[in-house]
């Protein structure tokens, strides 16, 4: 069985998270990117929810490409490399 890479195991938490609650920045947060979750969350809420579907449209968008990297490519971005946008 091959040993997984450290950090790899939030792609999947990360991605779902994306998709399902992209528009409150709920997978930023949970990798780590306070001040990316928190403009997402307050650009939702300020605007009343006028600019929830992009904000949610974003979040899917970035879930998708969470899920569709390797491991290695997710850890190497988003853990190590800390990208927080797209």
């Amino acid at each position: 069985m091959a040993e997984q890479i450290p950090g790899a195991e939030k792609k999947i938490t990360a991605g779902i998270l994306g998709i399902l609650l992209g528009g409150l920045g709920i997978h930023k947060f949970y990798l780590g990117y306070s001040k990316a979750g928190t403009i997402m969350l307050l650009v939702s809420l300020l605007t009343c929810g006028i600019c929830y579907p992009l904000m949610h449209l974003f979040g899917l968008i970035e879930g998708i490409i969470y899920l569709t990297k390797t491991d290695e490519q997710f850890v190497a971005t988003y853990v190590n490399g800390k990208k927080e946008w797209f």
